[in-house]
């Protein structure tokens, strides 16, 4: 499925692909593209035959390099420009953040600025050898914002996120890996065999409880005030009023394997 020239949306199984497909600028991604992106989401949380769903780059040379720089004269010219475009593609990036499908960032190449802020949107991160990452903000002059700056200390810690920001440098994916921005990091032939792999495990399990799952490590990276408890316990209600829970303990006892409807 083409909704956009630059962006492209795919079912593969129980996988939904979004690509950001902008190779020829390492997958920049511009307001066209971000405002894609809810849309492919829409699409993807209202099929029940998707499971899982996969961010990546096309090419090999790049995963997202950050945001399309030939767009800021005319999009990022003055401050209420600047918020317009801001407001875009945080939004953008929230969409994928608050999706209530599990979500893998497939990482090749360059993970830079904005690419780092949409891999870090994914609850996964695989990256293959070879990877580059880095916020180069301080190079030129921008601002991040506290909630962008918190999602990488919630993941990395202080000290990474101040050497990360305060350096600017490129960092290989060992690194990404030692400091905790990705899982695991593959040589490029089998990246994406481990992706699918992890997709078929995820996609196997019951949808309830990874969504309930989900709902309760979100709520805990928030400010306890502002928790939503609540929510959690609905979630976990809802699994053990469900039919997939009588599904799992019907398929234990036959000792077979449990077909899961997310229902």
């Amino acid at each position: 499925m083409l909704l956009t020239e630059k962006m492209i949306a795919e079912k593969d199984g129980p996988i939904g692909r979004l690509i950001f497909n902008n190779p020829e600028r390492r997958n920049a991604v511009s307001l066209a593209m971000w405002e894609a992106v809810p849309r492919i989401l829409d699409d993807f949380e209202g099929d029940e035959g998707v499971r899982v769903i996969v961010l990546e780059g096309a090419g090999e040379k790049a995963f997202v390099s950050g945001a399309d720089i030939s767009e800021f004269a005319e999009r990022r010219a003055s401050q209420e420009a600047v918020a317009a475009y801001n407001r875009i593609s945080e939004s953008g990036r929230r969409r994928i953040e608050d999706c209530p499908k599990p979500t893998i960032a497939m990482i090749r190449g360059y993970c830079m600025g904005g690419g780092v802020a949409t891999a870090l949107a994914c609850d996964l991160r695989f990256a293959a050898e070879g990877s580059r990452f880095g916020i180069p903000a301080a190079r030129l002059g921008l601002g991040y914002g506290y909630d962008g700056i918190k999602k990488l200390v919630d993941l990395v810690g202080p000290a990474y996120a101040r050497e990360i920001f305060y350096t600017a440098r490129q960092f290989s994916a060992e690194e990404a890996q030692r400091m905790g921005l990705v899982n695991a990091v593959l040589s490029a032939g089998a990246l994406a065999g481990h992706v699918r792999e992890t997709c078929a495990m995820i996609a196997a399990n019951a949808p309830l409880t990874i969504r309930a799952a989900k709902i309760a490590v979100r709520e805990a990276l928030k400010d306890e005030s502002r928790r939503d408890l609540d929510l959690c316990r609905r979630a976990v209600e809802a699994c053990f009023a469900s039919e997939d829970y009588t599904e799992g303990r019907t398929a234990f006892m036959e000792k077979r394997k449990p077909i899961f409807k997310g229902r």
